[in-house]
């Protein structure tokens, strides 16, 4: 059995966490199907969710509907599921408000994005992370994306974020494995993977989980890679990889996230599709593209 680093903050929330997806109805939140996305992965043995992230088109929920995706999420789970509620901003007095508002509702932990389009220094970053840390009593997992946000965390910074004490783990999507080993090499946080297709590499240096976009799909087969890995069976954890490989890639190229989930999620029959502006719909190619990935996976396309 292959052994978990020692001492890791973040342990309770290793393994497959579900980067939730918001669904919409005409324009409106549709708090029905979304009750009935957090029953979905309770019956499939998903360890966590994280809604109103970058899956969950945060950007574009008013702040009464970021609050009412995580009280609905947290009401459905009931307990049966750990809920990471998104919290971060590019405003820090605005994080500290949706940090405390999700500790007070009952959330497990907080995903917290790096500031974005501001673009602030390395020290504005730790005294970004420090000022919720000090604010609210709630882990705090950090968020590291600078494809969306424009700046990387750099190592420096995450080592020194790392010891604060509610700071316990990071979801690194950077895409660097040099950049992971560094913080698994300098820190204490439980790293998980934010970049799907990066999943194994990133457990081969020391990772122990992911906040999975595939996982809204496929959520037993990204748990099964995860668990195959921290189990020793390597070969195992390798066949799943490869198995999850193009649907992983495809899923984050051929359109922005969740664009080509939210079409995936329709042509299975679970969900409509629907999006909120500016994000607009999958085009006629990519879907094509989308449907044989699909059928080539071996998922039950809806009948149309």
């Amino acid at each position: 059995m292959t052994e978990p680093r020692a001492l890791t903050k973040g342990r309770a929330f290793a393994g497959c966490t579900v980067a939730l997806v918001t669904p919409f109805r005409d324009g409106e939140l549709d708090e029905p199907a979304l009750r009935q996305l957090v029953d979905w992965h309770v019956a499939q043995g998903t360890d966590a969710v994280s809604p109103v992230g970058t899956t969950g088109e945060a950007p574009t929920l008013s702040h009464a509907e970021h609050e009412r995706v995580i009280d609905t999420v947290l009401d459905q789970a009931a307990g049966r599921v750990k809920v990471i509620a998104g919290t971060g901003s590019n405003s820090t007095a605005e994080a500290v408000r949706l940090t405390r508002y999700a500790a007070k509702a009952g959330a497990a932990a907080a995903l917290m994005v790096a500031p974005y389009y501001n673009r602030p220094m390395q020290e504005g970053l730790y005294a970004h992370f420090a000022k919720v840390a000090e604010s609210v009593d709630l882990p705090i997992i950090l968020y590291n994306i600078p494809g969306r946000t424009g700046r990387n965390m750099e190592p420096d910074t995450i080592e020194r974020l790392a010891r604060i004490e509610s700071i316990v783990a990071i979801k690194e999507a950077a895409g660097s494995l040099d950049q992971v080993s560094e913080i698994v090499a300098r820190t204490n946080l439980t790293v998980l993977s934010g970049d799907d297709s990066l999943t194994l590499p990133m457990l081969a240096v020391g990772g122990e989980g992911v906040i999975s976009v595939a996982a809204n799909l496929v959520p037993g087969d990204v748990q099964s890679l995860v668990r195959a890995f921290q189990a020793g069976d390597v070969a195992k954890a390798r066949a799943l990889h490869f198995k999850l490989f193009t649907l992983c890639r495809e899923l984050l190229g051929l359109a922005v996230n969740p664009i080509p989930l939210k079409a995936a999620l329709a042509l299975l029959g679970r969900g409509n599709g629907e999006l909120r502006l500016p994000l607009t719909p999958l085009d006629e190619r990519g879907l094509l593209k989308l449907r044989a990935t699909l059928e080539a996976y071996g998922l039950p396309l809806a009948s149309t």
